[in-house]
């Protein structure tokens, strides 16, 4: 499957690949390899030695923390703005949260012992790591801020506008069920907070699918989280990509 479609997939759909410097990324590009990533796939477990580094494109890849009960909430997602596996070049090696596909599409994996190479250069790619890294922490921050002290409505809506930023459509295939586990909320909070912005002709839901409607409304219904983790990305990594141009 991934040979058929390869020709419609170019790692510069990420944007910290794209972000890299001619010299970088024709080091890297012979490594890089296409892959698929299904819904549900987990691409480690907690504690799992990483071996790779994954930049997703069309994919959306959560990290859970679970709970000893079983229980577990979204801590970050990762899309075509990221990378999947910091712990690599940050030095843990393992994670304890679980990596598994949210939204399923294509990435590209990087053998980790070519990503440490790279980074240990110190050069132009630690300096975009970092920054990235610094810019996850934000969003991880501000999801358990956001989880703390703001509605569920407000919630899904943070989480619904984050999604969208990852994706090409307006479109979304995802259950209450799977919403309710995302944001570790009861799936009837989360039936009545769709409900409302369904009412307000925000969203269409039907049969595991959501369509946002309005966008500007939905952002108007979502607490400041959303902003915050959005602007420090941009910050960062539209930063990176000046400076890394200036490295050529």
């Amino acid at each position: 499957m991934v040979a058929l479609t390869a020709a419609q997939h170019t790692p510069h759909q990420n944007h910290l690949l794209a972000a890299l410097s001619a010299e970088i990324f024709e080091r890297l590009s012979p490594h890089l390899e296409l892959t698929l990533m299904p819904l549900g796939e987990v691409l480690y477990e907690s504690g799992e030695q990483l071996l790779y580094v994954y930049f997703p494109t069309t994919a959306i890849v959560s990290l859970h923390y679970v709970m000893e009960n079983g229980a577990s909430a979204e801590v970050a997602g990762v899309g075509n703005e990221g990378i999947l596996g910091i712990s690599l070049f940050m030095g843990g090696n393992t994670t304890p949260s679980l990596a598994t596909v949210q939204t399923g599409g294509y990435g590209y994996r990087l053998e980790g012992h070519l990503m440490m190479e790279e980074f240990n250069r110190i050069g132009p790619m630690m300096r975009l790591m970092l920054r990235y890294t610094q810019a996850l922490m934000t969003q991880i921050s501000q999801t358990a801020v956001c989880n703390r002290h703001h509605s569920v409505e407000q919630q899904l809506c943070r989480w619904l506008l984050l999604t969208l930023d990852r994706l090409p459509s307006h479109e979304l295939t995802m259950t209450q069920e799977l919403i309710a586990c995302m944001l570790g909320v009861r799936r009837e909070g989360i039936t009545e907070a769709a409900g409302n912005l369904q009412r307000s002709g925000l969203i269409s839901y039907r049969r595991g699918h959501i369509t946002v409607l309005d966008r500007l409304g939905l952002e108007s219904r979502s607490c400041e989280c959303y902003n915050v983790v959005k602007k420090e990305f941009q910050r960062l990594l539209c930063d990176a990509k000046t400076v890394n141009s200036h490295s050529d």
